[in-house]
């Protein structure tokens, strides 16, 4: 009896260790991360414009149809790279609009200035509330909307051309029939 009860904390402890350890071993992609909304209404937000007599981004500008939401932030440096796709994919008469997450209006306006703006109305969420609303883990991230109002898609990171090519486009093409 004796001898079982010194090898219990051993084999809890090699327990936790496998626990704790497997999430890095599994080799998860983060764009592949779970969303509870998907397939689900997107959250009633209202954010305030970029600029003082800009339009204010609210959940209504998004009701009855096709849009995309791209969680952003001027810190952010995949965001940089992944403002060209949005561009890209704007020029074909995509509505994008974005959600600078935790950030302040003069350094977003400069970041929009020296990349490229290619949203249609950009929200500020200074404190990041309407992106935990969302479930963001971080930014870049990006939401499918269909016209009813569901969340179709959702994507943890840089978007990508290979990814717009194979993936985005051809569910935003689905949706639009």
């Amino acid at each position: 009896m004796y001898r079982f009860l010194s090898i219990v904390p051993i084999l809890i402890a090699i327990i936790l260790l496998a626990v704790l350890v497997w999430p890095i071993l599994e080799d998860r992609k983060p764009e592949e991360l779970p969303s509870a909304l998907l397939n689900k209404r997107f959250p009633i937000f209202d954010l305030p414009g970029l600029y003082p007599k800009a339009p204010r981004l609210r959940s209504d500008n998004l009701m009855g149809k096709l849009v995309i939401v791209n969680f952003f932030a001027s810190w952010c440096v995949p965001c940089r790279t992944e403002i060209r796709e949005l561009k890209t994919i704007a020029s074909n008469g995509v509505s994008i609009y974005g959600i600078a997450y935790k950030d302040d209006m003069e350094t977003i306006r400069r970041f929009l200035s020296n990349f490229g703006n290619p949203y249609k109305i950009v929200g500020v969420d200074h404190d990041g509330r309407t992106g935990l609303e969302f479930g963001v883990y971080g930014v870049p991230e990006t939401y499918v909307i269909d016209s009813n109002g569901f969340i179709r898609y959702r994507h943890v990171g840089e978007l990508s051309s290979r990814m717009i090519k194979n993936i985005l486009l051809p569910l935003l093409n689905k949706l639009a029939q």
